[in-house]
């Protein structure tokens, strides 16, 4: 079907991307997983590895053809981008053009019509916070789809906005994300 490019960032909810690297799979979609060094202290590469048949890259500078520049030829065999969870740090990231990991650096190189979805998870206080609404802005205007964050109880002990969005949601928005790209 589609080549997805799940990119996960150091969130507590970086665990629910097992679930989602294998739901992707059994939709027969080809996944790509792409880790910060904060996500690989939540959930290890090799689960995700073991869930997709691929290989996960955590390593922006590990070249291991030196015909090809990993992150370039990973952008431009992407069908759609999701960003799930997408930590404030990373949205900040991506917002203003870094590209110093592997995910910022995919994200960078990824041509202008690729779909892109974010999944923002982190706390209330930090969701809410004006830097990252307008982050979360800068990146709509780049073309991003936001999938809001739910309300619950979170890791922190906190009741509130921040929460990763329920996966059904978040497979819905890659469907109709796909379906709009044909």
């Amino acid at each position: 079907m589609a080549n997805i490019t799940l990119a996960v960032s150091g969130s507590i909810s970086a665990y629910k991307a097992a679930d989602l690297a294998n739901q992707l799979t059994k939709m027969s979609h080809q996944v790509t997983v792409l880790m910060t060094s904060s996500a690989t202290e939540f959930i290890s590469p090799l689960t995700l590895q073991s869930l997709t048949k691929n290989k996960v890259q955590t390593d922006l500078l590990l070249e291991e053809d030196p015909q090809s520049i990993k992150h370039i030829d990973i952008a431009k065999q992407t069908d759609l981008f999701l960003l799930a969870p997408a930590s404030a740090n990373t949205i900040a990231k991506l917002a203003h053009g870094f590209a110093n990991d592997m995910v910022s650096a995919v994200s960078l190189a990824l041509p202008p019509e690729t779909p892109k979805l974010v999944a923002p998870a982190m706390n209330t206080n930090m969701y809410f916070h004006p830097a990252t609404q307008r982050n979360i802005a800068l990146l709509k205007e780049d073309g991003f789809v936001e999938i809001a964050p739910r309300e619950s109880l979170l890791a922190c002990g906190d009741i509130g906005t921040g929460a990763l969005a329920d996966l059904s949601v978040i497979l819905d928005l890659v469907k109709e994300s796909l379906n709009e790209k044909k």
